[in-house]
């Protein structure tokens, strides 16, 4: 392993439709001890076998070492390696023949912060951005001034009241950033709900999906 860029070589796991069949592409983003596989898994859940889904496998199991809300300095060179990995990822798809706003970038958890600091740090128009249990990465100071405009892209963020990894405020305020550079946002908390992926979330996706 590459220690300035850990998830350089990790492999990428594919299930669904083969890109040049497929109308769609959903990049798929797995949490912090999970795997690929397990994010990939989700995929049967949407009832679309003519999508082709892809998901990345980070080093050791994790994008970055530290907690969302650390230093960014903390947390790299190993969050500048994953952004860099998911950028890679979109560019194979639209080579492939996808463009950019037929692809959904997905995330939970660890997954679904990188989801929603890369779909900020690349705004443009996409067929969607889920963040299931996610904010955007770094503390309550950093400056958001993220050029480009989501132009529209529908963003779904999903996430307990109570999660004790993900602080509520930090969800909200991810919301209010996604809507500020042109997402349509649409934010759904649940009370008392644990760190998981319920079927109202899974019900949103199948709609964006068409």
């Amino acid at each position: 392993m590459n220690q300035n860029d850990p998830h350089a070589t990790q492999p990428i796991l594919h299930a669904g439709a083969a890109l040049e069949s497929a109308p769609m592409a959903m990049i798929m983003i797995h949490g912090r001890g999970a795997s690929a596989e397990d994010i990939l898994g989700l995929s049967q859940e949407f009832n679309r076998p003519d999508i082709a889904y892809l998901a990345p496998q980070a080093a050791n199991n994790t994008w970055y070492p530290q907690r969302f809300i650390a230093p960014l300095e903390s947390n790299e060179p190993w969050l500048s390696s994953a952004l860099a990995r998911i950028a890679t990822l979109i560019d194979h798809v639209v080579q492939a023949g996808i463009p950019h706003e037929r692809i959904v970038l997905l995330g939970f958890s660890q997954g679904a912060c990188l989801t929603l600091e890369y779909a900020a740090r690349n705004a443009r128009r996409y067929a969607g951005v889920i963040g299931l249990s996610g904010g955007l990465i770094g503390p309550d100071d950093t400056v958001r001034d993220y050029p480009g405009s989501l132009a529209d892209t529908p963003v779904f963020l999903g996430c307990s009241d109570i999660d004790a990894h993900i602080p509520l405020p930090l969800v909200l305020g991810a919301a209010e950033v996604l809507k500020r550079i042109g997402g349509e946002v649409e934010t759904r908390i649940y009370p008392g709900m644990g760190h998981t992926i319920n079927q109202d979330e899974i019900a949103y996706v199948r709609g964006i999906l068409g």
